[in-house]
């Protein structure tokens, strides 16, 4: 008989991509060796991991390494954690059947406010959400290269007297855009009030349907589009943007500081830090901090706001954005980093409805 010291050492060699092996992770939860073979529970904190297989075969492959290879597993279970509730309509101020309005914004342009955006509303969908995007970023849209769908012209329907713009529907995701209305080589030369109405139409027109989560790209700053918003429907939350560098960071904090305004009083859910560090791919092990260091982590300790994730540099993300294929889609680390930020931000919207009232469209004339 091997003993489950034993087991359980041969198991150390098996490393968590991108952290930890599984037994100093706590992963495993269980073993032992019994007539009909090595059993092992292993336990994952993720709902849907995508490395779960690979991690068993690895098992296995230490297991035959380490004991012989005529060594029986009988069993490698895996116990994952019970699906997240879908949230709770909130009532006032909702596009009716949304649960949820996330405003994605940011301090100042550059720091990947619309990557993040898009990945994590990708994200979200691969958790089981049902989940929205508005690319409300009239003058510079993205989302639509993001997504592949660069021709796509949304058709309209009339139901009830009323006419209703059916968003894109693609990556588990229903997206309306500016960029879906105009020729994307022609510059958007529209004054503020009549940028504010296209984005109330595609609010109270978008054929959403029913929605857990709708993530709404705003533009970098505070504009006439932010009032907009806030004014249209009552916003559950907003998640700023930036990266670690001094200059952004100080756009950040004016962001920050207008939802948290009396006018506006909308609940900052937390700070994502994008472009946190590079990594090479010859050098995996090496983190250089380009923007500076942990910025954001230091921000959001001294406003007292959750970090939500850091995401790095990575090469995968700026070509996924390029191709239409956002890099959340895939199995990669960068992928699963955007997947544990979605169940953060998960979380903390449901601390925030069960500890807030709903958000109250803002009155300002």
């Amino acid at each position: 008989m091997i003993s489950g010291e034993e087991i359980l050492k041969a198991l150390s060699k098996v490393v968590y991509p991108g952290g930890e092996d599984i037994v100093t992770m706590g992963m495993v939860e269980k073993v032992a060796d019994t007539a009909e073979g090595i059993r092992i529970v292993l336990r994952s904190k993720r709902q849907k991991d995508p490395v779960l297989t690979s991690l068993k075969h690895a098992c296995v492959q230490v297991l035959k390494e380490s004991f012989g290879s005529d060594t029986v597993i009988s069993e490698i279970e895996i116990i994952t954690p019970e699906p997240a509730p879908k949230p709770e309509p909130r009532a006032s101020g909702m596009l009716p059947g949304v649960s949820n309005v996330i405003a994605i914004a940011s301090g100042k342009g550059g720091v990947g406010k619309s990557t993040i955006a898009v990945n994590t509303a990708v994200a979200l969908a691969r958790l089981g959400y049902s989940v929205g995007l508005l690319d409300a970023d009239i003058f510079g849209p993205s989302a639509p290269k993001m997504f592949d769908s660069e021709n796509f012209r949304p058709e309209v329907v009339k139901r009830e007297g009323t006419e209703y713009i059916v968003p894109l529907e693609k990556y588990g995701v229903r997206m309306l855009s500016a960029g879906f209305f105009v020729d994307p080589a022609e510059a958007v030369v529209w004054r503020g009030p009549m940028a504010s109405n296209f984005l109330k139409q595609m609010i109270t027109q978008g054929d959403w349907g029913t929605l857990d989560y709708l993530l709404v790209d705003l533009p970098p700053g505070t504009s006439d589009i932010h009032l907009t918003l806030v004014q249209e429907v009552g916003v559950t939350g907003a998640v700023i943007v930036s990266t670690p560098q001094e200059v952004a960071l100080a756009d950040a904090i004016k962001g920050i500081s207008m939802f948290r305004s009396d006018r506006i009083n909308v609940p900052v859910l937390g700070l994502v830090e994008n472009m946190s560090w590079f990594t090479p791919a010859e050098l995996p092990g090496n983190r250089y901090y380009l923007f500076g260091r942990e910025g954001c982590k230091k921000l959001a300790e001294k406003l007292e706001i959750p970090l939500i994730g850091q995401i790095p540099i990575v090469e995968g993300i700026c070509e996924g954005g390029d191709n239409g294929q956002p890099v959340a889609l895939g199995d990669s680390i960068t992928a699963m980093a955007f997947s544990d930020m979605a169940t953060t931000l998960v979380s903390l919207i449901d601390e925030r409805n069960k500890n807030l009232d709903p958000t109250n469209r803002v009155m300002i004339k």
